[in-house]
């Protein structure tokens, strides 16, 4: 079982969307609503500035990855926390390899795993800079499934955004979005992931 993060196992939206428009604001630039900088969540840091500073990009992308990075490492965990029944779930399923692979930096995304509580819960945790690849790269799961004796179409990947249906498709493993989390569901359907779900507890009978 392959978890994203941000969106499927922690409600970390607002505290993203806090240190973006920090960093706007630090340099003097207009600062965006929550929605507009979850529409750009999902592919890093880097791109989730890249697009958060649109024009401005070019000759403020540097400031503003250091300005980012170091607010976001302080303040990561001011509203974030699992969704309702995400706990449940990682027990139910205690029996089974579980990884979670997010395009989020990987210092960022092992500090909120072990600050949750949930860091023993899986087998591995993957983020930007653990590997060369990011999703949806398949590189970042084959070694994995190979590690793990799983084969791909007993394999689900479970996610809010585009990156990880993709990912599903180019490992040949399921799909399974998320309905409810940072990304459109209309742009999720509109992938056709082999299972979606609008609740956490879904997943316990979704999967056995």
């Amino acid at each position: 079982m392959v978890f994203d993060l941000d969106g499927t196992l922690i409600t970390s939206g607002n505290d993203i969307a806090a240190a973006v428009n920090y960093t706007l604001g630090r340099l003097r630039l207009p600062v965006l609503s929550v929605d507009k900088i979850m529409g750009f969540v999902g592919d890093g840091v880097r791109e989730l500035l890249v697009r958060s500073l649109g024009e401005a990009a070019g000759d403020h992308l540097g400031p503003a990855m250091t300005l980012f990075s170091a607010y976001y490492t302080e303040h990561l965990l001011d509203t974030t926390d699992l969704y309702p029944g995400i706990r449940d779930v990682l027990e139910r399923f205690s029996g089974k390899k579980k990884a979670v692979v997010t395009n989020k930096r990987h210092d960022f995304a092992q500090k909120i795993v072990d600050k949750l509580g949930i860091a023993g819960c899986f087998d591995a945790v993957i983020g930007a800079e653990k590997t060369p690849y990011r999703k949806p790269d398949a590189r970042i799961v084959t070694p994995l499934l190979s590690e793990y004796h799983a084969r791909p179409g007993h394999t689900v990947v479970i996610g809010d955004g585009p990156a990880d249906i993709r990912l599903a498709k180019g490992v040949g493993a399921l799909s399974c979005a998320y309905l409810n989390g940072l990304t459109a569901r209309e742009t999720l359907l509109a992938l056709q992931p082999d299972f979606t779900y609008e609740d956490s507890a879904e997943l316990k009978s979704l999967f056995y």
